[in-house]
């Protein structure tokens, strides 16, 4: 299979493909790829298994730190979203007042302020809807590593604005900072995933793809902790609160120019083989024998280049990657629109129907937070062992049935008010469901199931998809609650319902899989032909593709 030159470099890909070349280019060489000839087909299955079986025992200690670094961007950002969002609303609408008051000498009425917190809220996904716009060109543009490290600008500049907006006496500095922080959001939620699935060797990429969303938890729950009214959730430390998310941006500033660019963006994206050669014995450690996994790069290079490099209009239009498409869309709208952000919103009024004091709610909240974060880790461990489609078949069955049994008890509840309890276990339940598939497996997901010249037209989609679904379920699950009450979660169990039949109808399984070989298993319901067996017979001798059932999606 070695076609490619061996040079230290070669000239780079990205000028040579403009656009998407025939469709029955790119059938025919998925086609290739499975019914290459007997020797070809040993040296590709030889090479694999070397690098399955390798790369574990291998993998240098810099991979593990890389994922740290790289995923702090992330977690801080989820983090200030948590406490701007929830645990600090009372104090900063306070805030707002007391600005406008020392302003113009009046305080706001209840509707100007409810609209000024709106906007608040709103600019966050409403940024990073804008991040995820521009993503595309900058991983291009820049790299993976390289995008990072800018994005970092965004984190810093809106701590610093958040941090001297008391100062200022300035609210409007706070509103400016939630779009420069959901811009960065935006940025890193689709630049992480795809950095780390293309570091990870292909064992680990189902656990390592999942670190994203463990920082996030891990954000998430310290924004719990710190926004507590005893520690800084007060009038007088929110904005050291604010101010600290910008520390972790600060040392990733530092300390990733340490870590190796993308192996697979040097090598296909940039042609530089030597580069992407060094890159990987960093990662993989220096007793490794790194020629089998660039063996599998160049395979994707070579099945990606009947494809050419693709726009998110193209995207649209390439029917060789019209479920793959489909599928990411299924997957990000489901995981927003399946309720974790309303049973989030809902959970203050669901602990004080149980009976717990609105100011000891906070403490019933960072429960919740620890189990979001646990379970989320049992599904980084479990997902190479169980597969991703267990995992989010199963998630959303247990948040289906939560939704169901949470709208039986808050309906039943005033005429039985035990059932307050049973709300209560519904809730940790859904996060228990949210936890173990949802909410982790898409990012993971999302990478394997397209190629490298796709996969930034595909990530600019599932970032547009995935803060645009979010910003629709915060502008209006508050009217659809009123509005209907309780029975606003049987819509959110409906939409379990739909992603599931979708996920177990067309989505296969994608553990231990190359990307290529992942790619070719959507070929048949993308509508490419395979040779007839009689056009096979009077090839080469050469061994079967695939089992039929890996190819029967």
């Amino acid at each position: 299979m070695g076609g490619q030159p061996q040079g230290n470099s070669r000239p780079s890909r990205a000028a040579g493909r403009a656009g998407p070349r025939s469709i029955g280019e790119a059938q025919h060489t998925c086609a290739e790829y499975l019914n290459k000839d007997g020797g070809q087909r040993d040296r590709d299955t030889s090479a694999l298994a070397t690098l399955g079986s390798a790369s574990a025992a291998h993998t240098s200690p810099d991979y593990p730190k890389c994922c740290l670094w790289l995923s702090l961007p992330v977690w801080l950002q989820h983090r200030r979203d948590q406490h701007t969002s929830q645990g600090g609303h009372k104090v900063l609408k306070s805030f707002y007042n007391d600005t406008h008051f020392e302003r113009h000498g009046t305080f706001m009425d209840e509707s100007t302020l409810l609209l000024l917190w709106s906007c608040t809220v709103s600019m966050f996904p409403l940024g990073g809807l804008l991040g995820s716009l521009v993503v595309g060109l900058m991983v291009n543009k820049w790299g993976r590593k390289g995008t990072l490290l800018i994005n970092n600008v965004f984190a810093i500049t809106s701590a610093v604005l958040m941090g001297v907006s008391k100062v200022a006496r300035a609210f409007e500095l706070i509103i400016l900072s939630r779009v420069l922080v959901g811009i960065c959001a935006g940025i890193a939620y689709s630049t992480l995933p795809m950095y780390l699935g293309e570091l990870a060797p292909q064992n680990l990429r189902g656990a390592l793809g999942t670190m994203t969303e463990v920082f996030v938890i891990i954000g998430v729950l310290l924004a719990q902790i710190f926004s507590l009214q005893a520690i800084l959730g007060n009038a007088t430390g929110w904005p050291i609160l604010l101010a600290l998310t910008g520390v972790p941006a600060v040392i990733q500033l530092l300390s990733l120019p340490f870590f190796p660019e993308s192996p697979r963006y040097t090598l296909i994206e940039k042609g530089d083989e030597e580069t992407a050669r060094q890159a990987l014995r960093r990662l993989r450690g220096q007793n490794y024998n790194v020629e089998a996994e660039m063996e599998e790069m160049r395979t994707e290079e070579r099945t990606e280049q009947a494809e050419g490099r693709l726009s998110v209009l193209n995207l649209f239009t390439f029917r060789p990657l019209r479920w793959q498409l489909i599928s990411i869309v299924v997957l990000m709208a489901g995981q927003q629109l399946s309720g974790i952000n309303a049973v989030n919103y809902y959970a203050d009024v669901i602990y004080t129907s149980a009976g717990v004091d609105p100011t000891q709610s906070q403490y019933v909240t960072l429960g919740s937070g620890v189990i979001n974060l646990v379970m989320t880790l049992v599904s980084a461990v479990i997902i190479e062992r169980l597969g991703r489609r267990i995992l989010l078949l199963s998630g959303y069955a247990i948040c289906c049935s939560a939704c169901l049994v949470l709208t039986v008890a808050l309906l039943l509840q005033s005429t039985a008010p035990e059932l307050s309890y049973l709300s209560i276990v519904c809730v940790f339940s859904y996060i228990v469901g949210h936890s173990i598939g949802p909410s982790p497996v898409p990012s993971v997901v999302r990478t394997e199931i397209v190629l490298q010249s796709s996969r930034t037209a595909a990530f600019t989609v599932d970032g547009a998809v995935h803060w645009l679904t979010n910003f629709i379920v915060g502008l209006t699950f508050p009217s659809i609650q009123v509005a209907i009450g309780a029975y606003s979660f049987l819509v959110f169990a409906g939409v379990c319902i739909l992603t599931a039949a979708y996920i177990y109808v067309v989505i296969p399984e994608t553990k231990g899989r190359t990307f290529v070989e992942i790619n070719c298993a959507f070929a048949k319901r993308n509508g490419v032909e395979f040779p007839e067996e009689k056009e096979v017979a009077t090839a080469k001798p050469h061994t079967p593709s695939l089992p039929t059932k890996e190819t029967a999606f």
